[in-house]
C-alpha cells in the first residue's frame, strides 16, 4: 500500500504548516488561551476562508471532498501549533455526524454554516456514569405534543461553553448502555432549560459541564430517525479518534526537535549535553516512539472507509499507541529538560500536557486495550 501525500494532500499540509507557522508562536498561543473565550474568532474565520474547516465535507456542501488522509494532515499540523480552536468539536464530531445522519435539507442548513465559519457546535454524548462509553446514555427524550422534551446530564463537552449549538444524544428507547435507542438533537446551546458550566482543561483547551432540565425543541430538532443515531456516532467518533491521534503525532514530533534542540544547547562539563550517549539513546527512543505512533494513525486513517473490524481495531490500536507511546515522549522531554521542563514559561510543558490529556479524550489507553481484546475474543469465538 502506497503511504505517501498525493499531491493536493501535499499542498494542503503546506497551507496548515504556514498558518501556524505564522500565526501561532507560542505567546500568540498564550493569549488566546488567556481570552474569556479561550480560541481566536479572527483565527477560526481565517480557517474557514483558507477552506480548512470544510475538509471533511462533499464539494456540494462548500468542502474539499477530504478523508482520512486528509483530516490526518490538517490535525497533524494543528498540534504541532497546539492549536486550541474548536475544529475536533465543531468540524471533527459534530459536523460528520450531521454529514452521516441528517437528509439533504438538514445537511445544508446545518453543514454550510459550519463550513463557512458561521456555526461552532458541540457533542453533548459523554455521561458522568458511562466514563468512555459513548452508549452509556441516561438523557432522556421524551415526546411531548409536537416536539420532545430532554432531560440529563452531560461531562466534559469539549467547548460546550462557547458553542452556539449542541448535538445531544439522548435515549428514547432500550437499556441504558444499549447502543439501540439513541437519538440525537440539535439544541440551542442557550436554549431555556440548557445550563453550562464551562471550565479551562490542563491542556489550554476548554470543555462544559452541561445540565439538560426539562428542554423543549420542536420536531424538527431530531436529526435522522428517532433510535437510529449509534451508526453515526460511531462515525464521528472515528474520525475524532484520528483526528486526536494525528494531533499527538504533530504534538510528540515538535517536543522531540524541542528536546533535541536543548541537549545541543545545554552544556555541562564544558559540552553540550547531546554528545552523553546515553541522552543520545533516550532521544532515539522518542523517535522511535514517534514513528510508531505516526505510522498506527495512517494506518488508521486509512481504513475509516474499511469493513467494520479491521476498522475498529485499528483505529483502537492507534489509541491505545497515544497512551503508550504519546507518555513516554511527553515524561522523556519533561525529564530531559530538567527543572526547566515543569516550568509553564517553557512550551515543552505545554506540548506534554496535550499530549498526555489526548490519551483521555474519546477512551484512554485502558479503554482501548480492553476493547481491542474484546475484539480478539469475539474472532477467536467466530472462528
Amino acid at each position: 500500500m502506497d503511504f505517501s501525500y498525493s499531491d493536493e494532500q501535499r499542498m494542503l499540509q503546506d497551507m496548515v504548516g504556514r498558518v501556524v507557522a505564522d500565526q501561532y508562536d507560542f505567546e500568540s498561543r498564550e493569549k488566546i488561551v488567556a481570552s474569556d473565550t479561550g480560541f481566536s474568532a479572527e483565527l477560526w474565520q481565517q480557517f474557514a476562508e483558507l477552506g480548512l474547516l470544510g475538509v471533511p465535507f462533499s464539494s456540494d456542501l462548500g468542502g474539499f471532498d477530504g478523508g482520512g488522509a486528509e483530516l490526518m494532515v490538517v490535525a497533524e499540523g494543528f498540534g504541532r501549533g497546539l492549536v486550541v480552536e474548536p475544529y475536533l468539536s465543531t468540524v471533527v464530531l459534530c459536523g460528520t455526524f450531521i454529514d452521516a445522519i441528517a437528509d439533504d435539507a438538514q445537511k445544508a442548513e446545518l453543514v454550510e454554516p459550519i463550513v463557512a465559519g458561521e456555526t461552532r457546535y458541540a457533542l453533548a454524548c459523554y455521561e458522568p456514569a458511562g466514563r468512555y462509553d459513548p452508549y452509556w446514555i441516561e438523557t432522556t427524550a421524551r415526546a411531548d405534543g409536537d416536539g420532545y422534551v430532554l432531560d440529563g446530564r452531560k461531562a466534559v463537552v469539549l467547548n460546550g461553553d462557547t458553542a452556539h449549538k449542541l448535538i445531544v444524544i439522548a435515549r428514547t428507547d432500550g437499556a441504558v448502555d444499549s447502543a439501540d435507542g439513541l437519538s440525537a438533537f440539535v439544541v440551542e446551546a442557550n436554549a431555556a432549560g440548557v445550563s453550562r458550566r464551562g471550565y479551562p482543561t490542563i491542556d489550554g483547551h476548554r470543555a462544559a459541564e452541561i445540565s439538560l432540565d426539562g428542554v423543549s425543541v420542536a420536531a424538527d430538532a431530531l436529526l435522522g430517525e428517532p433510535g437510529k443515531a449509534s451508526p453515526a456516532l460511531e462515525h464521528a467518533l472515528d474520525r475524532g479518534i484520528v483526528a486526536l491521534c494525528a494531533e499527538a503525532a504533530g504534538a510528540m514530533e515538535v517536543a522531540c526537535d524541542l528536546t533535541l534542540q536543548y541537549l545541543k544547547d545545554r552544556k555541562q562539563f564544558g559540552v553540550p549535553i547531546g554528545s552523553f550517549q546515553a541522552l543520545q539513546h533516550r532521544m532515539v527512543d522518542m523517535r522511535m516512539a514517534l514513528e510508531k505512533m505516526r505510522s498506527l494513525t495512517l494506518w488508521a486513517a486509512c481504513s475509516l472507509e474499511g469493513p467494520d473490524h479491521e476498522r475498529r481495531q485499528r483505529l483502537s490500536a492507534a489509541k491505545a499507541m497515544v497512551g503508550k507511546a504519546g507518555r513516554q515522549v511527553a515524561e522523556e522531554a519533561i525529564q530531559l529538560f530538567g527543572g526547566m521542563g515543569m516550568m509553564d514559561e517553557s512550551s515543552v510543558s505545554h506540548y506534554a500536557k496535550r499530549i498526555v490529556m489526548i490519551d483521555h479524550y474519546l477512551g484512554d489507553r485502558e479503554y482501548h486495550m480492553a476493547r481491542l481484546r474484546d475484539m480478539m475474543r469475539a474472532g477467536e469465538d467466530a472462528a
